[in-house]
């Protein structure tokens, strides 16, 4: 088991790993937000709170290959982040979309987020390229957490979560989305 760091960098965002701990954890596909639209927003953005906000709608408009639009891949992703749940980490809810994935987890002790994450991604990014008969890069490289403040943003960020396809205009209730804990509700 590894130690949890704190406050620490990667990439361009600051990330927060520290153990029992409930994160906001968003992860894209690789092809889902072009670099120069990326650093439009970090350079707009007054602070990670609207960093996030603004890297949220450009994702939501279904940009790049959307490779999880494909059921098969989705179910790839849904299993991988099943199957430790409960051992590294709580899955308190989650939304698969078609060029993103939310999943709002408790970290356990021992279980780093950005090992968790790593987990998730490298197992995925093999099975879904084996799956369409090729190699290459599928999730982008780093990942946006946030630590969940208090009750009122915990029921918030679920909230979200689940109607993430509504806001999508993917689908017109949250349990109509397959590929979501509040299809399994």
């Amino acid at each position: 088991m590894a130690e949890h760091k704190a406050w620490h960098h990667r990439g361009y965002l600051p990330h927060l790993d520290a153990g029992a701990t409930v994160q906001f954890v968003t992860f894209r596909l690789a092809d889902s937000l072009p670099r120069e639209i990326y650093e439009a927003c970090v350079a707009a953005a007054r602070d990670r709170i609207e960093l996030h906000h603004r890297l949220e709608a450009m994702i939501d408009r279904g940009r790049g290959a959307c490779l999880l639009r494909d059921a098969g891949n989705a179910d790839v992703v849904r299993a991988a982040l099943e199957h430790f749940d409960g051992e590294r980490y709580r899955l308190i809810a989650w939304v698969i979309m078609p060029n993103h994935v939310h999943a709002p987890v408790e970290q356990l002790e021992g279980w780093p987020l950005g090992e968790v994450v790593r987990s998730w991604k490298t197992y995925t990014a093999r099975k879904i390229n084996g799956r369409r008969g090729g190699a290459g890069m599928v999730w982008a490289k780093d990942y946006f957490d946030r630590f969940i403040r208090d009750e009122a943003h915990f029921l918030n960020t679920v909230r979200y979560v689940e109607e993430n396809p509504v806001k999508a205009s993917l689908v017109a209730r949250p349990s109509d989305w397959p590929f979501s804990s509040a299809a399994e509700r």
